[in-house]
């Protein structure tokens, strides 16, 4: 149950619906989806809360609870959103689903090649995640010996397990006509036909043309002011590091509300 993995801190939740649909959603079961957290510990509690409080106040049987990915850089507490993730995800593999985004591939890339992976990651918020991890003073600009020994600061800090955990996260999940994904899917592709360049980040295309076939993608990566759905694409990612909101979304019958 998912008010049991999220540990109830006694907030209140309300929900807000969408426009209409131009194509029915279909999941075969209940799920709720949360956007981009982005080391925001608060805000990720704020959002298991609401959930906590939807799956109670309706009595949702058996739901599954997606995270869209991108848990680290940019905010203040990656370290701590991945402990608490890796928890409610061992607790509950079944209930709960934690899906690789582009900013957990580029951790895991500066992991193996600190120095050709390393600037890039830094700049996008590598920064942040090391800080959370207490290796400070590196930056995008910093040096081959600097990279090596913060690279190997990060794999000492790091609890046992988490690297190997991030290594194992599905890129996708899908229940009937509805799809979940970090960055996106290729709108002329079938959905067991996409590369993992454009479910990590995404394309022009996917943002640009609608799917044909009857299917949705709940996805994140793209900061949108509000959460919205158009053109076969649910979009939860509203910058929360920046914004402070963090998204939540309940798909509990054939229609979509905001949390």
């Amino acid at each position: 149950m998912i008010g049991r993995l999220g540990n109830k801190r006694g907030s209140s939740a309300s929900s807000i619906n969408l426009r209409p649909m131009q194509v029915e959603m279909k999941p075969e079961r209940p799920f709720y989806a949360i956007g981009d957290i982005h080391g925001c510990l608060d805000q990720l509690h704020a959002a298991l809360n609401r959930v906590d409080d939807d799956v109670e106040a309706l009595n949702i049987d058996d739901p599954t609870l997606v995270f869209l990915g991108d848990y680290v850089d940019r905010g203040p507490a990656s370290a701590q959103v991945l402990e608490e993730l890796i928890q409610l995800s061992l607790s509950d593999p079944d209930a709960v689903v934690c899906l690789m985004g582009n900013h957990e591939r580029m951790m895991l890339d500066f992991l193996d090649d600190p120095l050709k992976a390393g600037p890039q990651w830094l700049k996008f918020g590598g920064r942040e995640t090391l800080e959370s991890y207490g290796i400070t003073g590196v930056d995008a600009e910093a040096g081959k010996e600097q990279l090596y020994e913060a690279c190997e600061e990060l794999w000492d800090a790091m609890p046992e397990g988490t690297e190997a955990w991030l290594r194992h996260l599905p890129l996708h999940w899908s229940t009937g006509n509805m799809h979940c994904v970090h960055a996106g899917l290729d709108p002329v592709a079938s959905i067991k036909q996409q590369s993992q360049d454009v479910m990590l980040w995404g394309s022009n295309a996917f943002l640009k043309t609608p799917r044909s076939d009857g299917n949705w993608v709940v996805h994140g990566h793209t900061i949108v002011d509000k959460p919205i759905w158009e053109n076969s694409r649910i979009s939860l990612d509203t910058g929360c590091y920046f914004t402070g909101e963090l998204t939540a979304a309940a798909f509990t019958s054939n229609t979509c509300r905001i949390l």
